[in-house]
C-alpha cells in the first residue's frame, strides 16, 4: 500500500485566485507546523509543488525526511487572465466562461489558463509516476488546494463539481491511500 500525505501550503492572504502566481506563505504558526510535521511519517519521501509557498512549507515539515525536487506538476491551476483577480472581478470580466468553469468543470478554462481536467491528468500522472518508482513508500506532498481537490475527486470517484466547493484549510492534512482496489480517501481537512 503507498500512502500519500497531502499538505496544502500555509496561508497567502491573496485575496486573488493565485495559481501559478508565486507568492510567499506565512508560516508564523510555528506551534501549529510542529504538531503538524509530528503527526507524519518520520521517512516519508517529501515533494512539493515549486512555487514558493508550498516550497517552503515543505522546508518547515521537512524535519530530514528525504526529499524528491520540487515540480510544477504539483502546482496550482493555472488560472491564465484570471491570475490575481477576485472571484467578482472574474464573474465581471468573462461572465459567461467563468460561469461554465464553476458551474460545468471539465475542459472549460479561463483565457490563457488550464482547465480542471489538464490540471488533474497533469497531478494524477505525477502522483501515478513516483508511486510507481517508490512502491509502498509513504510521501508527504505539499501542494495546492485545486491539487489536492483533484486527488480527492480520484479518490472518492465523484465528479469535479462535486468538489470544487470543497474548502481545505491552510496548513491541512488530507490523506488517500492506494491498495489492491484503487484510491481511498482515508482524511480530508484535519488540522492537527
Amino acid at each position: 500500500m503507498s500512502r500519500w500525505w497531502w499538505v496544502r501550503h500555509g496561508p497567502t492572504h491573496a485575496r486573488g485566485f493565485a495559481g501559478w502566481t508565486d507568492l510567499p506563505a506565512d508560516l508564523s504558526d510555528i506551534t501549529r507546523i510542529n504538531r503538524l510535521a509530528l503527526s507524519l511519517p518520520s521517512d516519508a519521501l517529501v515533494v512539493s509543488s515549486d512555487l514558493v509557498r508550498a516550497t517552503a512549507t515543505a522546508d518547515a515539515l521537512a524535519d530530514g525526511r528525504p526529499r524528491l525536487p520540487a515540480t510544477k506538476a504539483l502546482r496550482e491551476i493555472h488560472f491564465g487572465e484570471w491570475e490575481g483577480l477576485t472571484f467578482s472581478q472574474i464573474e465581471a470580466r468573462d461572465p459567461e466562461t467563468a460561469r461554465a468553469f464553476w458551474t460545468e468543470p471539465g475542459d472549460v478554462a479561463p483565457p490563457g489558463g488550464e482547465s480542471w481536467n489538464r490540471m488533474e491528468a497533469r497531478v494524477s500522472a505525477f502522483v501515478d509516476d513516483v508511486t510507481r518508482a517508490h512502491p509502498g513508500r509513504d510521501v508527504l506532498a505539499v501542494a495546492h488546494l485545486g491539487v489536492i481537490l483533484s486527488q480527492y475527486r480520484r479518490a472518492r470517484g465523484v465528479s469535479a463539481q462535486e468538489v470544487l466547493g470543497k474548502q481545505l484549510e491552510p496548513l491541512s492534512l488530507s490523506r488517500f491511500d492506494l491498495g489492491p482496489d484503487g484510491w481511498e480517501m482515508v482524511a480530508i481537512n484535519l488540522t492537527p
